[in-house]
C-alpha cells in the first residue's frame, strides 16, 4: 500500500482510530442499550470496522503501532488480567463445580482437534493457528485470544476467522446455557445432584465477599510499576530462555519461541503475583479489558477482506468443537453430581468468559455472580499454557 494514498498515515493518527473505534461500539451499545449486543459482542465489531478501513485506504496496513501493541499493550493487559484471579475463593463456593469446567476445557481441547481434522482439508494450511487462536478464547475469553495467537503467530485473516467462529457460536450458545435455567429440576436429578448442593453453594457465596474500590492515584502508580516491571522482566529473560531451549532441546526449539517464552513469563509472574498485596489493587481488570479491545482493533487493521473466504467451512468445525465441549460438560455434571446452574457458569466461563459468565450468573443465581467471574478469571489463568498446545495438537492430527 502507498503511504501517500492512505488518507490516516501518522502513528498517533492510527492509534487514536483504534482506540475511538473500540470506545464507539461500547458507546454505542450504552446508549441505544440495544439487544443486538446481547448476543453479537462489541469484539466482532471492533475487529471488522479497522479491516475495513485499511482495506479502504483510510489507515495502513503497516504501522510502527501496531508491534507497539505487541511489544507492550499485550504484556501489560496479561498482567492487569491476571493479578486478579482468586483460585481458593472459585474452589470455596463452587467446589465440584471447578471440575466440571476442568471438563469443558478438556473438550475444548479435544474439540480443536476432531473438529480441526474433519475441516482442515477446506482451510488453509495454517488454519491450526486459528483454531489455536480460538481455543484460547474458548479456555479463558479475548485476552487468551489474544496472547495465544501472538505465540502461534496466527494470521490477522485467521484471527478474524476465529473472531467470526467465536461470534456465531456464541449466539447460539449463550441462549442454550440461558435456557437450561427452566429444566434444573429434571438435570439435576439426572446428574444425583445432592439436595444440600445448592444450599452450601448460596452459604459459601454469602461469606465471599469481592470488593474493588474506587482506585487512588498512587494504586495507578503501583499498577504501572507491576506492569512495566513485569514486561520489562519478560523481554529481558526470554531471549536467553528461549536460545537455552534452542541449544539443548533442539527437538522442541520451535514450541519455544522467544515470543512465546516471553508471554509464559509474564503469565507465570502475573499469577504469582495473584497470591500477592497485589491483587488488592482496583480496577486491574477493566483496565486491562480497555487494552483488549484497543489490540483486537489493531489486529483487524492488518487484515485483508479476501482472507475470510473460508468463514463457512471454519464455522462449521467451530460448532462441530462447541458439541464436544458440551458433551465433555454433560460427562462432568454426571460424574461429580453438580447442578445445572453451576454446569452453565462453568461452560460460560470457558466459552464467553468474563463477558458471559456474569450474565449466565444472573439469569442462573444472582449470588454467583461474582464467583462467576473469579471462575472466567480461572480460564485467563489456563488459557495462554493450554491454547497453544490444542492448536498444535489440531496441527498435529491433521498430518501438517
Amino acid at each position: 500500500m502507498d503511504p501517500s494514498a492512505v488518507l490516516i498515515a501518522s502513528p498517533i493518527g492510527v492509534l487514536a482510530v483504534l482506540c475511538a473505534v473500540a470506545a464507539f461500539f461500547f458507546l454505542l451499545a450504552e446508549l441505544t442499550q440495544a439487544k443486538l449486543f446481547q448476543y453479537i459482542p462489541p469484539l466482532l465489531f471492533i475487529y471488522a470496522t479497522p479491516v475495513f478501513l485499511n482495506n479502504l485506504d483510510v489507515i495502513p496496513s503497516a504501522s510502527p503501532v501496531y508491534s507497539g501493541l505487541s511489544t507492550f499493550v499485550l504484556p501489560a493487559f496479561i498482567v492487569l488480567m491476571l493479578i486478579k484471579v482468586n483460585i481458593p475463593a472459585v474452589v470455596k463456593v463452587m467446589g465440584k463445580g471447578v471440575l466440571v469446567m476442568l471438563m469443558g476445557t478438556a473438550g475444548v481441547i479435544i474439540g480443536a482437534v476432531v473438529a480441526y481434522v474433519i475441516v482442515h482439508p477446506w482451510l488453509s494450511s495454517d488454519a491450526w493457528t486459528g483454531y489455536g487462536a480460538l481455543a484460547g478464547s474458548w479456555i479463558g475469553g479475548t485476552a487468551n485470544m489474544v496472547a495465544t495467537a501472538e505465540m502461534l503467530g496466527t494470521s490477522e485473516e485467521q484471527f478474524g476467522l476465529a473472531i467470526i467462529a467465536d461470534n456465531v457460536v456464541y449466539i447460539v450458545w449463550l441462549p442454550l446455557l440461558l435456557m437450561s435455567r427452566d429444566f434444573a429440576d429434571k438435570f439435576n436429578r439426572w446428574a444425583r445432584v445432592p439436595d444440600n448442593r445448592i444450599a452450601a453453594m448460596e452459604e459459601a457465596a454469602e461469606l465471599h465477599a469481592e470488593t474493588d474500590k474506587a482506585p487512588a492515584m498512587p494504586q495507578y502508580l503501583y499498577l504501572f510499576a507491576v506492569v512495566i516491571g513485569v514486561t520489562w522482566i519478560g523481554r529481558a529473560t526470554a531471549p536467553g530462555i528461549s536460545g537455552w531451549v534452542a541449544e539443548t532441546i533442539p527437538v522442541i526449539e520451535t514450541l519455544f519461541s522467544e515470543t512465546t517464552v516471553r508471554i509464559l513469563l509474564v503469565t507465570t509472574i502475573a499469577l504469582v503475583l495473584s497470591t500477592t498485596a497485589v491483587s488488592k489493587l482496583p480496577n486491574s481488570t477493566a483496565l486491562g479489558t480497555a487494552l483488549v479491545y484497543v489490540f483486537v482493533a489493531g489486529m483487524g487493521a492488518r487484515a485483508s477482506v479476501s482472507g475470510l473466504a473460508e468463514a463457512p467451512m471454519f464455522v462449521l468445525g467451530a460448532f462441530i468443537w462447541i458439541s464436544i465441549h458440551g458433551l465433555f460438560c454433560l460427562a462432568g455434571a454426571w460424574l461429580f453430581r453438580v447442578d445445572v446452574h453451576s454446569v452453565a457458569i462453568a461452560s460460560a466461563a470457558n466459552i464467553g468468559a468474563a463477558a458471559s459468565a456474569p450474565i449466565v450468573a444472573a439469569h442462573h443465581r444472582p449470588s454467583l455472580v461474582p464467583v462467576s467471574i473469579l471462575m472466567a478469571l480461572l480460564g485467563y489463568a489456563m488459557g495462554n499454557y493450554l491454547a497453544p498446545i490444542a492448536g498444535r495438537l489440531a496441527r498435529i492430527a491433521a498430518g501438517q
